[in-house]
C-alpha cells in the first residue's frame, strides 16, 4: 500500500441533492468561500441549470473527476446530471427528485470506484422521494447499500465543534422506539462509534457517554427499567472489550458545556434525543456523517429548506463543515491506510 493509491489524492464529490432546495446554493457558496475557510478541492454532482438559477459564477463541466485539480480556483468543477425537469428555486417536482435520486447515485459510484475521496450529500427532500418510489429510510441507508452494508451496520453521526451525538434508532415513531432496541443492538452500534472516532477524527481511545431512555435514567427502575435491562448490559459488555462507556445518564443533564468535555460521543437512545441538542448548539455547523462505511459520506445536518430557496438567505456553514469533515477524515484514513 502506498501514496500512490489513486482515492488519497482524489477530489471530493458533492452531490447538490433536490435542485429546488438550496443544495446548489450552498454548494456554490462553500466553494466561493474554498480558499478562506481552507477546503479541499471537490466537485458537483447534478444538473448545471440548478447552479444557474442561484448563481452566475463560474462553473466548469467535466467528465472526469480528476480535472477537478487544475479547474478548481478558477470555476466550481460539475460532473452533470442533467433532465431535472423545469427548474424553479423553491419548487419541488418529481423530475427534481429524480434528478437528485440520480445524482445521489452517480457520486456514490464514482466515490466507491476510488475517483473521488469522500462523498458530501445535499439535502433531499424524502417526501418527493417517497413519491417515486424510492424505498430507502434516507440517504445514510442508500449509501450503505451501495457499499454492500447492512443498515445495521452503520451508525449517523451527527457533529458540531465540541459536541457529536449518535442516534441508536433514528427514523421511526417513538412509540416503537424500546421494541427496537436490544443489548446486542446498542453495543453494536457503540463499537461502530469507536471505531469511526478512531479511523476519522484520530481519537485512538474514544470515550462513549450513554444517554438514558426515559425520564432521570429510570431513578433505579421507578420510571423505567430500560436502563437496567438495555444500556447498562451494553455498557458492561463494551467495557470487557475494552472501549471506554459510561452511563447511562439522565438526558437532561448530558450537553452542557462541562458535561460534554467528558466524552468524545453521546449514544442517544432515538432521533430527536440526539439532534435536538446538536442542532439548538450548532444548527449552521452541524455534520451528519455515517460510520461504518468503506467510505467517507458526509452532509450538511439541515433538510431542502424550499421556503428561502432561490433568494440568496440560505446559511452555508453546514456545507462548508461537511466538506472540510470529510477533507478531515480523508486525511486520517490516509495516515492509517499508510501505516498500515
Amino acid at each position: 500500500m502506498t501514496i500512490a493509491d489513486p482515492w488519497i489524492d482524489a477530489p471530493l464529490a458533492v452531490a447538490l441533492g433536490d435542485p429546488a432546495g438550496i443544495g446548489p446554493e450552498i454548494a456554490v457558496k462553500a466553494w466561493t468561500a474554498r480558499n478562506r475557510e481552507g477546503l479541499a478541492p471537490f466537485f458537483a454532482v447534478g444538473d448545471i441549470r440548478s447552479i444557474e438559477a442561484v448563481w452566475d459564477g463560474p462553473v466548469e463541466r467535466i467528465t472526469d473527476p480528476a480535472e477537478t485539480s487544475r479547474l478548481f480556483e478558477r470555476a466550481l468543477p460539475l460532473f452533470s446530471v442533467e433532465d431535472a425537469g423545469e427548474i424553479v428555486p423553491g419548487d419541488p417536482n418529481l423530475e427534481g427528485a429524480r434528478c437528485s435520486l440520480d445524482s445521489l447515485e452517480v457520486a456514490t459510484g464514482i466515490t466507491r470506484s476510488g475517483a473521488a475521496s469522500a462523498l458530501v450529500t445535499g439535502p433531499v427532500s424524502k417526501a418527493q422521494l417517497y413519491a417515486i418510489g424510492f424505498v430507502h429510510p434516507g440517504q445514510t441507508e442508500f449509501v450503505a447499500e451501495r457499499c454492500g452494508i447492512a443498515p445495521e451496520n452503520v451508525v449517523m453521526m451527527l457533529a458540531g465543534p465540541d459536541l457529536r451525538v449518535v442516534p441508536v434508532t433514528t427514523h421511526m415513531p417513538l412509540a416503537k422506539v424500546v421494541e427496537s432496541l436490544s443489548v446486542e443492538v446498542i453495543a453494536a452500534k457503540a463499537r461502530t462509534t469507536a471505531r469511526g472516532l478512531q479511523r476519522q477524527f484520530g481519537i485512538a481511545e474514544p470515550r462513549l457517554a450513554f444517554a438514558g431512555i426515559n425520564p432521570h435514567a429510570g431513578e433505579n427502575g421507578a420510571l423505567g427499567t430500560e436502563e437496567i435491562d438495555l444500556i447498562a448490559p451494553a455498557i458492561e459488555m463494551l467495557r470487557e472489550e475494552g472501549i471506554e462507556a459510561a452511563g447511562p445518564f439522565a438526558a437532561d443533564t448530558m450537553f452542557h458545556a462541562r458535561a460534554r468535555a467528558e466524552y468524545d460521543a453521546a449514544i442517544c437512545l432515538y432521533h430527536d434525543q440526539a439532534l435536538i441538542p446538536l442542532k439548538t448548539l450548532y444548527f449552521d455547523q452541524g455534520v451528519n456523517t455515517t460510520l461504518g462505511l468503506p467510505i467517507v459520506r458526509t452532509a450538511p445536518d439541515h433538510g431542502t429548506a424550499f421556503p428561502i430557496a432561490g433568494r440568496n438567505k440560505a446559511h452555508p456553514g453546514a456545507m462548508i463543515s461537511a466538506i472540510r469533515l470529510a477533507g478531515d477524515a480523508v486525511q486520517q484514513r490516509k495516515a492509517e491506510y499508510c501505516a498500515a
